[in-house]
Parts: structure tokens; sequence; C-alpha cells
């Protein structure tokens, strides 16, 4: 298994944010992490990229404990926030060398494997040009190509696509489903908008910080008695529309 979570659970104070969370990622490939707004889907991610401390349960990647080995664990995963954290005022090479810096990664290393993963995004042309200057697919494109720089076998994704056009929002869905298929990458792609995700997608669903669903997207379908994945989706959740 590339990703385990057993038996998760967290608390904000007295919110129940996630209840008995469980579930596996085989490696490899594309997963999607569904759920409405709320449903716990950042608090997920911020426990799997060690910004929040486990409150009860284990995550283990690639048979490593999160509590035990956290850096080396933190080696095989690459993140995208929903929140940029690029430098608005720095160049997108400039961005991409300090974050290579920040994992140990010396700038004569660091330059061919910028070079390549600009190139892959279709952004090596834009390489000296200023983030600020970037519309909002152009800086997303950025951030994934800053976040598989350490070469990991995990990509991480919090909704990804937050505030992008239709047009754009498929562009980096197909992105990353490249970089699976081509460097057998293992994705976890967070989102609550379903034309992202494809019928036979691994998915979790998760509503009310417990997991609905675990298995393939198509059988959203079969629970729901819908024909559409986003009537499946409004149906199992009760939300009525997508934000």
């Amino acid at each position: 298994m590339s990703i385990e979570v057993n038996h998760i659970s967290f608390r904000y104070g007295t919110k129940q944010a996630l209840k008995d969370v469980s579930f596996s990622l085989d490696r490899g490939g594309f997963h999607g992490l569904l759920g409405p707004n709320g449903a716990g889907k950042s608090t997920l991610f911020a426990l799997l990229t060690r910004l929040y401390a486990l409150q009860q349960g284990e995550i283990t990647i690639h048979n490593q404990s999160i509590r035990k080995q956290p850096a080396e664990i933190m080696r095989r995963i690459g993140v995208v926030f929903q929140q940029s954290t690029l430098d608005l005022d720095l160049t997108v090479r400039q961005n991409l060398l300090y974050h290579a810096s920040l994992h140990g990664i010396s700038t004569s290393a660091a330059k061919p494997r910028i070079e390549q993963e600009l190139a892959r995004m279709e952004m090596l042309e834009r390489a000296d040009e200023k983030v600020r200057g970037l519309n909002g697919g152009h800086r997303r494109r950025v951030e994934i190509a800053r976040a598989l720089l350490h070469q990991p076998n995990i990509l991480l994704l919090d909704e990804p696509t937050v505030g992008l056009d239709p047009q754009t929002r498929r562009a980096l869905n197909q992105h990353v489903r490249k970089l699976c298929a081509e460097d057998h990458l293992t994705a976890l792609w967070a989102t609550h908008l379903m034309e992202e995700i494809k019928p036979d997608d691994p998915v979790i669903l998760l509503h009310k910080g417990e997991v609905m669903v675990d298995d393939k997207a198509n059988h959203l379908l079969e629970l729901s008695e819908q024909t559409d994945l986003t009537e499946a989706f409004h149906t199992l959740t009760g939300v009525k529309e997508t934000v």
C-alpha cells in the first residue's frame, strides 16, 4: 500500500472534524478525496502532511509510521495546498530554488530538476517571470512543479483548482493524471467538484468527518440510484449545489 489511514479521529476543541476515518490507497494512480466543504478533507490533509499532530489513530506511508519516521515520510510526499504559498515577488525559478534548498538539494542538482518539471508543466518559458504576474492556473502549475522537485512518490493536492475557470481546471487535472501514468505517482486529489472525477477513479467520500464511500466513483451511482456523478454526490451528501 502507498497510504494507510487507520481509525483517525480529530477534534478542534469540542468540534469533531474527523471520526474513525480509515482507508488505504494502492501505489500509483489517481485517487479522489471527495466531500462537500466542511467534510474534513483539509483536516485530513493537515494530518497527512504533519501540519497537525495526530490525536487518535495511525497513518503509515510505504509501511512507515508518520509518528515514528516523520522525516523519511515527508521526503516521499509532495504537497499542493488549497491556499497558494508561492512568494509573489520572486521569479518562478527563484521560488523553486528556494524550495529545493529547504529539501537539502544543492543548486547544481536543483537546476536540471527545475528545468524538467517546468517543462513538463509547460511553464519553462515563464521561469524568469515574477509569480505576481502569473494567472491562477499558471501559479498552480508552478506549485505542482515545486511539489515534485524532491522526486516524491506521493502527490497530495488539496482543492487545487479552487477559483480557477473550468478550462484551466480540466487542464490541471489532466496534467496530474499524466504524471500518474508516466511516473507511477500516487496522487490524492481533494475536491468537491465532481467533474474532476472519472467513473473508474478510486475515491474516498468524506461526509461530516466520516468515510461514506471507499470504492470506485461509479459506486456512487449505484448507492444513489443516479446516472450522473454530480447528482450522485448531491444525493448522498445532501448538498444541493457545488460552491
